[in-house]
């Protein structure tokens, strides 16, 4: 039996529950609400921070730009998700709904995404490139007998020389921070379009391009409080007398032996079974597993640095209403960019506010130290590290405004009124070649000792760890707890992509009777019975 540390007997208080949620971002958020609307176990959700939200929180700057930690934005395979999400913030002023504008940025030109469905776009020499590459490619596919080894090979035999050489692989290296051939493919799923031949080399000929693709082309977002503001108003649909969060939430040892977990406070949690949404490599450390602690070792993630630049000036014309941007080439640390002022004009202050100017885009101090008015917008950049792609932590944020004016995505002389930058340590879950043996080694374990390790880190699964896939992660997990369900997202990531999951509702059938029960009691009457459905459906919407 591995070696692992024991709790004795606690001197503090002591509280027993049935199942125990650690962590209150968008998996333990998820397991928690469908634990209350079951309404049977005895349950609790903590977590070390004060405010919910996890990884998909949002910071302010002391100037008033609103940056999520990354890249977020709201899209749904799962019905279960929007209702929960509605329930949280109901109204239309609630959100902005956007159109995905998004564009690659190669050779000074704004590429439309998909990259590879649209060289068209691109200088004749490399359409011929890409073209010979994907011919190529389709050839040696149908003869192909096996499924590619890696990533590498998947983009070869997918897109051809010419467009991986081009962009996918300087792209890839630049946000997983590993090369592709140390990377599986059988994450992909609808993550990555595959060309049509045809196509392409139709729209190559009549100079088109290709529409949006992908299950984000249309997408929401919060009119304020960025992202984290929908975790804050989810978790406060939870009782609060089941959450414990801050110091009082932070776990400081988890003794698996004994179901025993010691938190900041000196407070001693028993529990039946465990939902952890804490990093694997994390939690295995809590309960002091040696063995466990090993295995993680051989998963791979990446760091991610989250920079904010914020500016005076109305947002100029060749930004426009784009929404993201990807940034193939080594003339900026960054790979991707959200013209985050164009998601709510509420992610920067008002236009009357008054604010200095802290430095001119090239670096330059300005004429003036006057407090002046805007207009303003905001530009959040994203930058990973790992051991084979170091950066420079120290001028990571000049290196990345000068990248802003090699992309001419910012001017020299533009005003910068505020900059932010923080590092996650955990970025990216790496689906490395070795990651699925791994997981199938530690997850059982952890299963047979009544822990279920889920959520973006906690699965170590990124084709299923968008905040959607995340939040239904601990539904799923809390369902098979409480009954033995089956846990599709985790197990089944391709099958949940490629559908509408419209199974599970917020108001379900048990909890509709049951109203119409506390009605029936109250004496109340019934409405008639097209009212009474429709009623069902509205609450459910």
């Amino acid at each position: 039996m591995a070696h692992r540390r024991q709790l004795s007997k606690a001197s503090g208080k002591e509280i027993d529950i049935d199942v125990l949620v650690i962590g209150a971002g968008p998996t333990g958020q998820g397991a928690a609400k469908r634990l209350h609307q079951i309404d049977g176990p005895s349950w609790m959700i903590i977590d070390s921070n004060e405010v919910p939200g996890g990884l998909a929180s949002t910071d302010v700057t002391p100037e008033g730009f609103l940056y999520d930690v990354g890249g977020h934005v709201i899209f749904s395979h799962y019905k279960y998700f929007d209702d929960c999400i509605n329930e949280a913030l109901p109204n239309e002023t609630d959100w902005y709904q956007h159109q995905r504008i998004s564009y690659v940025r190669y050779k000074g030109l704004w590429v439309p995404y998909p990259f590879q469905n649209n060289i068209s776009m691109l200088p004749k020499e490399d359409q011929v490139t890409c073209l010979e590459g994907m011919i190529d490619a389709t050839v040696e596919a149908r003869v192909a007998t096996s499924k590619p080894k890696d990533f590498d090979e998947w983009i070869l035999r997918n897109v051809g020389e010419g467009i991986a050489d081009i962009f996918m692989r300087p792209y890839n290296f630049k946000v997983w921070a590993v090369p592709t051939t140390k990377m599986q493919c059988q994450w992909l799923g609808e993550r990555v379009a595959a060309p049509n031949l045809k196509l392409v080399t139709k729209n190559v000929v009549l100079n088109k391009t290709a529409g949006n693709w992908g299950p984000n082309a249309t997408f929401r977002f919060p009119a304020y409080g960025g992202t984290g503001n929908i975790w804050i108003k989810v978790a406060e649909t939870l009782p609060k007398e089941n959450t414990r969060f801050g110091d009082q939430g932070r776990v400081q040892l988890i003794d698996a032996d004994n179901k025993r977990v010691l938190l900041g406070d000196g407070t001693t949690i028993n529990y039946q079974k465990l939902i952890s949404t804490m990093s694997l490599d994390y939690l295995c450390e809590a309960m002091r597993d040696e063995e466990l602690v090993k295995l993680t070792k051989g998963l791979f993630y990446s760091t991610t640095h989250v920079i904010g630049v914020g500016l005076r000036g109305a947002r100029p014309e060749r930004i426009g209403d784009k929404c993201w941007l990807y940034f193939p080439e080594d003339n900026c640390p960054f790979y991707r960019a959200t013209i985050f002022s164009n998601y709510s004009p509420n992610n920067q202050p008002a236009a009357s506010k008054k604010l200095p100017t802290q430095q001119l885009a090239d670096g330059s101090k300005p004429s003036s130290s006057e407090a002046k008015e805007g207009p303003y917008w905001s530009i959040m950049l994203e930058v990973s590290e790992s051991s084979l792609k170091p950066v420079d932590q120290a001028n990571m944020l000049q290196d990345c405004i000068q990248g802003l004016i090699n992309t001419d995505m910012i001017r020299p002389a533009d005003e910068i009124v505020s900059t932010y930058h923080r590092r996650f340590d955990h970025g990216y879950p790496t689906p490395s070649l070795e990651r699925d043996g791994v997981l199938k080694q530690i997850l059982p374990k952890l299963h047979d000792m009544d822990i279920l390790s889920r959520g973006r880190f906690g699965s170590w699964k990124y084709e299923v760890g968008n905040q959607d896939h995340s939040f239904m992660l601990g539904v799923e997990a809390a369902d098979h707890v409480v009954n033995g369900a089956a846990e599709l997202t985790l197990n089944y990531p391709d099958f949940v992509n490629t559908r509408l999951n419209d199974e599970r509702r917020l108001v379900d059938g048990a909890q509709f009777f049951k109203s119409m029960k506390g009605i029936r009691n109250e004496g109340v009457a019934l409405r008639p019975k097209g009212d009474a459905g429709a009623g069902a459906s509205k609450a459910g919407a």
